[in-house]
This record gives structure tokens, sequence and C-alpha cells, in this order.
């Protein structure tokens, strides 16, 4: 008992250094680069608003976690690769219109972006709902570490499958003259295709709550969340519900795939790995299971990511600041999972599952 008290002590004192160390780190750094000058408020607009549209893009991924986290307690690796594919089939339909010219005038390229994104959306989601009846519905009473490893599998396999039908190579999506330039709010010039990502990501992601809380079919999820043997027996049909939500988060990371390209213009097989990871990580950081939290996360990150390289690292004087923002995205998750293993907004269903 002793040994066990001390050891809780021990603990303790850490988990508080390690506080005390953060906060000295939160404090120093920014008023160090703030005393210096070097970012005018236009700057740290800038940050924000490229960290909103980042984050969204987080968001909509994140939401596809936290679905299949929620319904089926288990961790979708392979999600990534479905933005991935999304990503990679809107990508023909956006070359095949752009060969036709049908991305010149602003009607036509607002028709063809709808077309690309419905291209994108049925081939993400045709991929999610294949994983969930073939990988994953097999293993449904299986212990959680089995359809976990099977996940990082099919992640693989969809990875190499979309190299090898593919190409290896970096693909271009066709530039949009309606998504150049940019707005001016003041003297802040926020580009055209961030207000896209934000306001489309936004609206989603308001749309997907309404639907989880304000329908009957969210109302069967929320009950094969809470009990899949008493929901079969209200008469639910589980199997039915499971799917629909991998085809909302199939969907969601197919729109998500989409706007990703239409920022940064290019689309590789291996492109779903590292958003998907930063979207898993929001959506811990929100508070896994929870759609809220999802949002949440996805956009926090998203903002801390792009303001903290220059908000809390150069202000400690440290080298090439920008290229660790990944490391800050992940010690931020460590820090969240030790103090509030939670996250930031809690689980809100019930703890104990079928």
């Amino acid at each position: 008992m002793r040994r066990s008290t001390t050891g809780e002590q021990l603990a303790t004192a850490m988990r508080w250094l390690t506080a005390i160390a953060v906060v000295g780190v939160l404090i120093y750094g920014p008023f160090q680069i703030l005393r210096s000058g070097k970012y005018g408020p236009e700057n740290w607009i800038a940050f924000v608003i490229f960290g909103l549209s980042q984050g969204s893009l987080y968001a909509l991924i994140a939401l596809g976690y936290t679905l299949v986290y929620g319904i089926l307690r288990m961790i979708n690796f392979a999600h990534g690769e479905v933005f991935m594919s999304g990503a990679y089939i809107g990508f023909f339909a956006a070359d095949a219109l752009n060969r036709a010219g049908r991305l010149d005038s602003t009607g036509g390229a607002l028709l063809g972006l709808a077309v690309i994104t419905l291209v994108a959306v049925a081939g993400s989601t045709t991929i999610a709902v294949l994983l969930e009846r073939i990988a994953y519905r097999p293993l449904r009473r299986a212990p959680r570490l089995v359809p976990l490893i099977t996940a990082i599998g099919a992640s693989l396999f969809l990875q190499y499958t979309f190299s090898g039908l593919f190409g290896s190579g970096l693909r271009t999506y066709p530039t949009i003259d309606l998504l150049k330039g940019s707005f001016r709010v003041g003297s802040v010039p926020i580009l055209k295709v961030h207000v896209l990502v934000f306001v489309a990501a936004v609206g989603l992601m308001t749309a997907l709550y309404l639907f989880v809380q304000r329908t009957r079919a969210g109302r069967a999820m929320r009950a094969v969340s809470e009990d899949k043997d008493t929901a079969a027996l209200m008469g639910i049909n589980v199997d039915g519900v499971i799917v629909q939500t991998f085809m909302l988060g199939g969907a969601l990371a197919g729109v998500a795939g989409v706007l990703h390209a239409l920022i940064y213009g290019q689309v590789v097989f291996n492109m779903g790995f590292q958003p998907g990871l930063k979207a898993f990580t929001a959506a811990v950081l929100g508070g896994i299971g929870n759609v809220p939290g999802a949002m949440l996360g996805g956009l926090f990150l998203g903002v801390v990511e792009s303001l903290g390289p220059a908000l809390f690292l150069e202000g400690l004087g440290i080298p090439a600041p920008h290229q660790l923002k990944d490391a800050i995205a992940f010690s931020l998750l460590v820090l969240v999972l030790v103090f509030r293993p939670t996250g930031i907004l809690g689980e809100r269903v019930a703890e104990k599952r079928a």
C-alpha cells in the first residue's frame, strides 16, 4: 500500500511539474515574440484564417473517426485512406471537366465543383461501406485489438492498391478561375478557397449535428451507440445503422478530400496518412465519440498548428520553428491525454457499451 501511495504521489508531482513547464512556455514564448514586434495584426489574423481553414479539414475527417468509434468502439485507421480515395477519384472528374472546358465560366465552375464533389463522395462512400462489409463486420465480436490491426492492414492495402492502379506520382488538380484571388477585410486578404473550405465545413458539421440530434435515423444511431443488443430488441436494424454511419463518415471524408485538393492542388496515393493522423488527434482532443468535440478539436488543432510555431517557438529562439508544427500537434495530444483523457468536451455517451 505504501509503495502504491508513493507511486501515485510521484505521478501527481510529475504531472504538476509538466503543467508548470508548459504554462511557462505558453507565457514566455508569446511574451518574447509579441515584444519583438516581428508580426503585426495582419499576420496574426492571416495565421488564424489559415488555421481555421486547415482545422475545418481536420474536423470533417475527424467526424468519421468519432462516428465509427461512437457506434463500434473501434478506431478506423483506414479512414485516412477513405479521405485519400475521395480526393483521388474526384481528380479524374476534375481532369475530365477541365479538358472539356467546363470549369472556365462562373456557372460552369459551380456546376463542375458540384459534379467533382459528388463523384468524390460516391467513391469515398463506396470504399467506406466496402471496408465495413468486408473487413470489419466479420470481426464485430472479436477482441478490440483484432479490428484495430485489420484497420491498419486495410489502410496499407488501399494505399498500395491506388499506387498500383494509378501510379505513385503526384496528380495535379486543375486550377479553377472562380477560386483564384482573395477577398479583403480591411487590410487583410482572405483567399477565396479558404472561405469556401470554412463555410462548407461548418455547414456540413452543423447539418451532421442536427441529423444526429433531430432525426429518427440519428436517434437510432444514438441508441445503437448505447447498447446494440437492446436496440436490436427494440426493432432497430443494427447492421443498417452501422452501414449508415460508415456512409456518413465516408461522405464527409470525400468532401474533405476535394477541399484539401482545392487548397493544395495535388493528390497522391499516400496523402491520407498525415491528415488522417491529425484528424484522429483532433477527435481525441475534442472527446472521441462526441460529434461537437470532433468539430471543436479539429478547429482548435488547426489554429494551434498555424499559430504555434510563431507564437510559442520563435519566442524561445528555436530554429526553423515552422518545421515543428507536427511536434506541436502531437505534444498537445499527449498533454490532453495526461491531464484530461476524455478530451476537451469529454464523451457524452455512456461509458459502458455492449
